[in-house]
């Protein structure tokens, strides 16, 4: 038996916004700060809603993803990692 994974990367959630409040800048100077220095290379540049990791894990609960199985599947916006 296989089974399969969602691995969600940072996301607009509660404690999110808990840690931006104390950090005293508003959220789109958090967000904006976050990816240039945190992950820089994120490809949608900002962080996924619950709605889209939601959305990911309705297909793979469905008989849409019958042939979908033992997969890791992220949802992280696209972090490219490379050697250079």
């Amino acid at each position: 038996m296989t089974v399969n994974s969602i691995l969600p990367g940072r996301t607009m959630s509660r404690a999110l916004g808990e840690f931006v409040d104390a950090s005293g800048k508003s959220f789109d100077a958090f967000q904006t700060q976050f990816f240039e220095k945190v992950r820089p290379t994120s490809l949608i540049k900002r962080f996924a809603s619950p709605k889209e990791v939601a959305s990911l894990v309705a297909y793979v609960a469905s008989p849409l993803a019958a042939a979908t199985t033992g997969a890791a599947l992220r949802v992280d916006g696209g972090v490219i990692k490379s050697a250079f």
